[in-house]
């Protein structure tokens, strides 16, 4: 079996099927741009919402806007009512996506009360119209985004996935763990199967990807993409690892010292793109992923979060590199 081959989603055909999953707070411009940099098939942008973006808030705007270098990109937007996102699929075409995505399947409890989110999985009523209004509203291809399940009495991704194939979607993500699982536990493979048993547009699965093993039972399963969420930060580089051990080949290895000058190279990017202060708090988050795996790496973490200029953090960092 060829487990690693270009994914047609609608009109848009991807260099590989292993994909960026959009993860809130991390999936910027710039990070998506390292991602493709580091081998992965198509980047997916962190949730916008189509409720901000009827507003006119400027900052959801701003989370829309595509980089020439970040092709192909899936913009994802969230929200509970049709008007609202069909304007946000308009946007986000008009803005350069390739792809437009619907989230039914965050489970943060804010989004949640909003009516969006894995609540809509309760309503396949409302999820089917609110696809159908994007679906309708632009020319790119739609996907959705959901779940296997709410919970461990009902696995409702076989049907989930007819809907958004009946709804006219190009594909659909199932994360392979019910929502109250979050981020935690083996996921479902069986579920999986089922889904891609079920349609015949593209199923991507995904939920705790972390290396070629995971991408084989995925595709084994009937999956014709995977896509990598906290695998990918800290290691934007491991869609060609994966690529790389299944052609039996030895994976590019993500040293401490690669992985740190990559750091940097971000947070320069992030200075760049959001101006220095509001970059370099970002890049803040996710220090955990990048700063490890050396030794005082707990220490060097500690300086640098409470370090606000860029020139201190690129000395900082050059010293480290030098006794590395």
């Amino acid at each position: 079996m060829t487990f690693i081959h270009p994914l047609k989603i609608g009109s848009v055909t991807t260099a590989n099927n292993l994909l960026l999953a959009p993860m809130a707070g991390i999936t910027d411009s710039p990070f998506r741009v390292l991602c493709l940099r580091g081998g992965a098939g198509l980047v997916c942008a962190e949730m916008v919402s189509a409720h901000a973006l009827h507003y006119g808030n400027a900052k959801s705007g701003r989370m829309l806007q595509v980089n020439p270098k970040e092709h192909p990109v899936s913009m994802q937007i969230f929200g509970s009512d049709e008007q609202t996102i069909a304007e946000a699929a308009k946007n986000a075409e008009a803005a350069g996506a390739d792809i437009v995505d619907l989230n039914a399947g965050c489970p943060v409890k804010k989004i949640n009360k909003a009516g969006a989110g894995c609540v809509l999985m309760k309503d396949e009523a409302k999820l089917a119209r609110l696809l159908e209004a994007a679906v309708k509203s632009v020319k790119i291809p739609v996907t959705l985004k959901t779940r296997i399940a709410l919970n461990h009495k009902e696995f409702l991704g076989a049907r989930l996935a007819k809907l958004a194939e009946d709804c006219g979607a190009a594909a659909v993500t199932l994360h392979a763990r019910a929502a109250v699982d979050v981020h935690s536990g083996e996921p479902d493979v069986d579920a999986l199967a089922k889904a891609c048993a079920a349609v015949k547009i593209p199923v991507i699965g995904n939920g705790g990807v972390l290396n070629a093993a995971r991408v084989k039972e995925f595709i084994n399963a009937g999956c014709q993409g995977v896509m990598i969420g906290r695998g990918a930060v800290g290691n934007p580089f491991i869609f060609q690892d994966i690529i790389d051990e299944l052609a039996g080949k030895t994976p590019s290895s993500q040293d401490p010292k690669k992985r740190l000058q990559t750091y940097l190279g971000l947070i320069e990017e992030n200075a760049s793109f959001y101006g220095e202060r509001i970059g370099v708090n970002r890049s803040r988050k996710t220090a955990g992923y990048w700063i490890k795996d050396f030794p005082n790496a707990a220490d060097v973490r500690g300086k640098f979060v409470r370090l606000d200029a860029l020139s201190d953090i690129r000395n900082l960092f050059a010293n480290v590199l030098a006794g590395l």
